[in-house]
């Protein structure tokens, strides 16, 4: 079957289109930004991409055109496939039937923590013996890939609240039909798409819906807009998860006792008694909880928390979370993909825990559409707070005041709205000892590498 995949260069379509060259299936696909590194990974696996979204490229007719949620009706192609009524599916449905429909499917779902969550959970599988599929929204150190067919019965899928598609608006993860589904937390986001915190809770409850009762769902018991929705109707076993649950978070089966400040070391607690130890490369409470949701969704699927936890041991990380880009001139420069103020500051007091009095220095893109919208203004200077310095770039697309924003930080906080004037003002603030924390969902326009190379020749 010849698949066309519009949007291709996504993360998420870029595994679709992995995931159905592994099937078997002849791949294209088409995107309007053409470069690597999902350039290179598609040329590697021999799915020809063409650059932009004309007409021409539905000749010779594919079997199917999977589009992606970046496609909008107007665009040439789009148009095109509309009117001569040739085949056409979304990625998740087109996932769903050709992939999923067989599959035990663990799904990860949340605001925060999913890539995390399903890196984890997949390697915790992987390291059992299981083989699984998977599909993430990241590229977990472990397998150095995003997507992979895998063995059956198990497929890991990172499950996003996002719409799915110009045809369908629903979220991506009713299609995905888990037997294990986890519930990280639920904040407001995506203001973009949904209009309150309501209609994001009703997106989740559709998804409680399709969890059979033989099924497992993990949540996190400490978040309340959690036990909201599932107040809305539940008919599939529970096993609550916090953190902090040895002190009494109500319906928290699973739970941590820290051995080191940083959350590098800690206790699994099941049902307050201990059941694994986790030593691992990760910090920070949010990981912790990522770590138990994790556990109890493995255990799910037959494995033992104490090869789960040493599965956790031989974690590698994950690109793009709290990643170390480099080092130049005595300071230390990470990459986070933290763009929501919740993220941001756990991402800091992870890093707070590691650095102990070191100088953090921390440097944002307000890149997501929420962002831009101005949604998180006010609550953004606090979710900074814990951090000595703060550099954040204005944009010209920024629909609001970032430096009355930031104000409550005083002489603290500077902003730039030039990525290139920021990298050169950064490297000339910054002194041996400090840690640059650099978050963005997106690219930054290469800051990392720009201020790498500025303090090498500073």
């Amino acid at each position: 079957m010849h698949v066309h995949i519009l949007g291709i260069c996504g993360t998420f379509m870029g595994g679709i289109a992995a995931i159905a060259k592994a099937a078997g299936h002849r791949v294209t696909g088409s995107d309007r930004s053409v470069y690597p590194p999902m350039s290179t990974q598609l040329e590697a696996l021999g799915i020809g991409v063409v650059e932009g979204f004309d007409a021409g490229q539905l000749d010779p007719v594919p079997d199917v055109v999977v589009v992606g949620n970046v496609m909008t009706r107007g665009q040439p192609v789009v148009e095109a496939l509309l009117e001569r009524g040739l085949r056409y599916v979304s990625g998740p449905e087109w996932l769903a039937r050709e992939v999923l429909e067989k599959r035990w499917v663990l799904a990860v779902a949340g605001t925060h923590g999913k890539t995390t969550t399903s890196s984890l959970l997949a390697w915790i599988l992987e390291h059992a013996g299981h083989a699984p599929g998977f599909l993430i929204g990241g590229v977990p150190g472990n397998f150095g890939m995003s997507a992979r067919l895998g063995a059956t019965p198990f497929f890991v899928i990172e499950a996003d609240e996002y719409d799915t598609a110009f045809f369908d608006k629903r979220a991506k993860f009713v299609h995905y039909r888990p037997r294990t589904v986890v519930l990280n937390n639920l904040e407001y986001d995506h203001a973009d798409i949904y209009p309150d915190l309501g209609s994001i809770q009703r997106q989740f409850h559709h998804l409680v819906r399709t969890v059979p009762g033989g099924g497992r769902i993990v949540w996190n018991a400490a978040d309340g807009h959690l036990r909201e929705t599932l107040a809305m109707g539940c008919w599939t076993p529970r096993e609550g998860f916090a953190p902090g649950s040895e002190q009494g978070v109500p319906d928290a089966l699973w739970g941590a006792r820290l051995s080191s400040a940083d959350g590098s070391s800690f206790e699994v607690l099941e049902g307050g008694r201990p059941v694994a130890r986790v030593e691992w490369p990760l910090i920070g409470n949010h990981n912790i909880a990522n770590a138990l949701a994790a556990i109890a969704a493995a255990r799910h699927a037959g494995v033992s928390p104490a090869r789960a936890a040493d599965a956790l041991a031989r974690f590698e990380g994950i690109r793009r979370r709290l990643e170390l880009r480099g080092e130049a001139g005595g300071v230390r420069v990470y990459d986070d993909f933290a763009h929501h103020p919740t993220a941001i500051a756990t991402t800091l007091d992870g890093l707070r825990r590691r650095v102990g009095k070191a100088r953090i220095v921390a440097v944002l893109e307000p890149r997501s559409n929420t962002m831009r919208l101005g949604v998180h203004r006010e609550a953004l200077a606090a979710s900074l707070a814990a951090a000595d310095e703060v550099w954040l770039y204005a944009g010209a697309d920024l629909g609001w005041d970032a430096a009355a924003s930031l104000s409550s930080l005083g002489s603290r906080a500077h902003c730039r709205g030039d990525v290139a004037v920021l990298a050169t003002d950064l490297a000339q603030s910054v002194r041996p000892g400090d840690h640059v924390l650099v978050m963005s969902n997106g690219s930054f326009g290469g800051l990392h590498e720009r201020l790498l190379a500025a303090l090498r020749t500073r």
